[in-house]
């Protein structure tokens, strides 16, 4: 049954992989995530068969916690908003962190203190250094997340948020002594774990309440802009967690799926942190913005804003050859995407060329603009991320930007003292002429001013994403 067992983890581990690389793209991720899903399934049923006589009285518990878990889990995550998918993520990441947390303390309980082992043989010391290394980083991975969660659903205090931000200097010096003082109880931990010896429980304790404080402490001085790498990069931790948490439970497929997760989220953050020009120690120690764009205004010094009308709009793009959609978070809180193919298909209809870009961290986490127009049955084809779209710009009739700020903007490009000098944008402001929807004036992420807004070819289209390209849909008929 045990080399059964081991055929099923390595049907698992297949299909961990293979659905990974369907995620590589539009057309695949769907079929992705569900082979991946089958790949889980599987492991779960092995695992079940591994532990069926050490454990056997607690089997109903364990398909019982099985059962608790669908139940909460699938309501939530077939009701969710696109618009509200990354807070989802974020949760369900942090869970992840956090039941690596709980199995470290009960390993920690079950032996007693780690005191009823021999350190001489290995599988003992891969249990006591898994479950320690386990406790820490699910800890930070679970009060990281939970605070991501709460930034991205915007119902953190903003006095609270703007206080972590104001003094991250700070907090960056008392997170370094919280990694000091959680290393140094793991190692009291760890050499206490002696036979007959052991430590108490509160030092486990103590060592889980100090790594939750410094995964707060990371994360709440984080500005909004950076919170899709942060996103990533709390995936990637809670991926090692679970490794560790499989080498303290001896399971190879904790183990395998585990680094898995690291392994993937550690390259997504780095891609994610290279799309914006920014090293991973500069947005953990010194992020930039404070977070849900309710900063100043985004207007920039020596130009003024044009309005324009549905009417104008429409007429511009009616005569384009080309029009380019760049969507933004804008978008997605006006569940526009709709609106826009409508828009777009009229376009087409009558012989303009229409084309999106995406930059890598429009929206609120990877992939979130590609999955919100996929959802409208917009061509992938017709998604052009920003390396191949970028040298179009310059030939493009109209440039419709719906909701985007950051990402457009050109000081990144042209301002050596902007706080976003070198990260790579969309070239929005080489095309022809640009109109740009948006509530109000007010700051992307960054909290900085936007020179596009007020540059000679740009025109400023205010109101509901939704509603103004609706206005632009009536038009185009009327045409």
């Amino acid at each position: 049954m045990t080399y059964f067992v081991y055929i099923l983890y390595i049907v698992a581990f297949s299909c961990f992989i293979y659905g990974l690389m369907g995620l590589t793209g539009p057309k695949t991720a769907v079929r992705g995530n569900q082979i991946a899903a089958v790949g889980m399934a599987i492991a779960i049923i092995g695992t079940l068969l591994l532990i069926r006589n050490t454990y056997a009285i607690n089997w109903v518990l364990i398909i019982g916690g099985l059962a608790i878990g669908v139940i909460l889990g699938v309501p939530p995550a077939k009701k969710t908003k696109m618009t509200a998918m990354p807070q989802l993520v974020a949760l369900f990441n942090g869970l992840g962190g956090g039941t690596v947390a709980l199995i470290a303390l009960a390993e920690f309980i079950s032996s007693k203190g780690f005191s009823d082992f021999r350190l001489d043989q290995q599988p003992t010391v891969a249990v006591v250094v898994g479950s320690l290394f386990g406790a820490i980083i699910g800890s930070i991975s679970f009060w990281g997340s939970l605070v991501a969660f709460l930034k991205l659903q915007e119902v953190l205090n903003k006095k609270v948020e703007k206080f972590f931000v104001s003094n991250a200097r700070l907090f960056q010096v008392a997170n370094i002594v919280l990694l000091i003082v959680a290393v140094a109880i793991a190692i009291y931990i760890g050499v206490k774990a002696k036979p007959g010896e052991g430590t108490s429980v509160w030092w486990m304790v103590a060592l889980l309440v100090v790594s939750g404080v410094l995964g707060l402490f990371v994360v709440l001085p984080i500005g909004g802009a950076d919170m899709p790498v942060v996103i990533s990069l709390l995936n990637a931790l809670t991926g090692l967690s679970a490794a560790a948490a499989g080498i303290a439970l001896n399971n190879t497929a904790m183990i395998v799926a585990g680094m898995i997760v690291g392994a993937s989220g550690t390259i997504l953050t780095n891609l994610m942190a290279t799309a914006m020009n920014r090293s991973i120690p500069a947005i953990v120690f010194g992020s930039f913005g404070g977070g849900g764009g309710g900063g100043g205004a985004a207007t920039a010094t020596g130009g003024a804003v044009k309005a324009t009308s549905a009417a104008d709009a429409a007429i511009q793009m009616a005569y384009a050859n080309q029009v380019i959609v760049v969507p933004g978070y804008g978008l997605a809180v006006a569940q526009a995407q709709h609106t826009v193919k409508e828009m777009a298909d009229l376009l087409e209809d009558k012989g303009v060329e229409v084309k999106y870009a995406i930059h890598p961290v429009a929206g609120r986490m990877p992939g979130h603009m590609n999955v919100l127009l996929a959802e409208a049955d917009v061509a992938y084809d017709a998604m052009k991320e920003m390396d191949d779209i970028n040298g179009e710009f310059n030939r493009t009739d109209v440039t419709i930007v719906i909701g985007a700020n950051d990402v457009t903007n050109p000081a990144a490009r042209n301002d050596p003292g902007s706080p976003i000098h070198g990260m790579p944008i969309l070239n929005v402001d080489q095309s022809r002429s640009v109109i740009v929807l948006k509530r109000s004036m007010s700051s992307g992420y960054a909290g900085i001013d936007n020179p596009l807004f007020t540059a000679e070819q740009t025109s400023m289209l205010f109101g509901d994403a939704k509603k103004s390209v609706a206005s632009v849909i009536e038009e185009l008929k009327a045409l």
